[in-house]
């Protein structure tokens, strides 16, 4: 049996979904990269996606949340807050993709990043990251001092 690259992407994809499933902890930042990394690089167009996690850090889910165009993606801070209550949520974990394949943070990715914070701290939910996905590797905001 001969696997194309769609059946190997498509394999990898599920096995990142599985490995952010519900129950496990997050132990090691480099580890959610590489998942996150997997199930959003594909996109054509921007999708901002949440990692809900409890006190322990072990994950409550994983959602996309906001689909976007080629390259922006509407948040609104509401919604997320309602996500994180929904959830019982007491951190996150943001991600998105940038379609360009470049993970570098915009200035508006910055900015929303602070926003989330600042309206999930309203409620004690802990903004852990927010991790930008590109073609050449992902960017974490907290990496660079933004959190």
């Amino acid at each position: 049996m001969c696997l194309s690259e769609a059946d190997i992407l498509t394999m990898a994809n599920q096995l990142s979904r599985k490995r952010l499933s519900k129950g496990k902890v997050i132990d090691s930042p480099s580890t959610v990269k590489t998942y996150i990394q997997t199930l959003l690089q594909g996109y054509e167009h921007e999708v901002f996606a949440v990692l809900l996690l409890d006190t322990k850090h072990k994950i409550i889910g994983f959602e996309e949340v906001f689909r976007g165009t080629l390259s922006q993606a509407a948040v609104y801070p509401r919604e997320i807050v309602k996500l994180a209550l929904a959830h019982n949520a007491a951190a996150m974990i943001f991600t998105h993709n940038h379609p360009s394949g470049d993970p570098i943070p915009s200035s508006t990715d910055i900015s929303l990043t602070k926003q989330l914070q600042d309206a999930l701290a309203l409620v004690d939910v802990r903004v852990l990251d927010h991790i930008v996905v590109g073609a050449k590797g992902c960017v974490s905001l907290a990496d660079l001092g933004h959190l």
